[in-house]
């Protein structure tokens, strides 16, 4: 913890670390909606959450599907939240996460979706 406390304050503290998470977590809000088949959880902006995104994805695709072929090429932990029983991906960006990751999750999502919808 030490560690990344240190990390965060060496590339600029708070006003670094926020604006990292609101970087990565815009790329997230602004692909889901730029998408016939995604939808942000949370519809209204001010309400959203800048360190874990939570995407609806239509009915027509399987998230179980999208999350097992994500799972084999190594991105993990982007299952949605299991009490709710929604087709849906929640994917952490906190301020360790990079940006351009970010872009390449949404790049293998599309890839996927592209492949299933084949």
């Amino acid at each position: 913890m030490a560690n990344q406390v240190d990390w965060f304050l060496s590339q600029g503290g708070m006003a670094w670390s926020t604006g990292r998470s609101a970087e990565s977590s815009a790329l997230l809000y602004e692909w889901a909606e730029s998408r016939q088949w995604a939808a942000p959880f949370v519809t209204d902006p001010a309400e959203r959450s800048a360190v874990v995104v939570t995407i609806d994805l239509d009915e027509r695709l399987s998230v179980d599907t999208i999350s097992a072929v994500l799972r084999r090429h190594g991105i993990v932990d982007v299952d949605s939240y299991r009490k709710l029983g929604r087709n849906q991906l929640r994917v952490a960006v906190f301020p360790a996460v990079e940006p351009d990751d970010v872009r390449a999750f949404t790049e293998c999502v599309d890839f996927i979706v592209d492949a299933m919808s084949a």
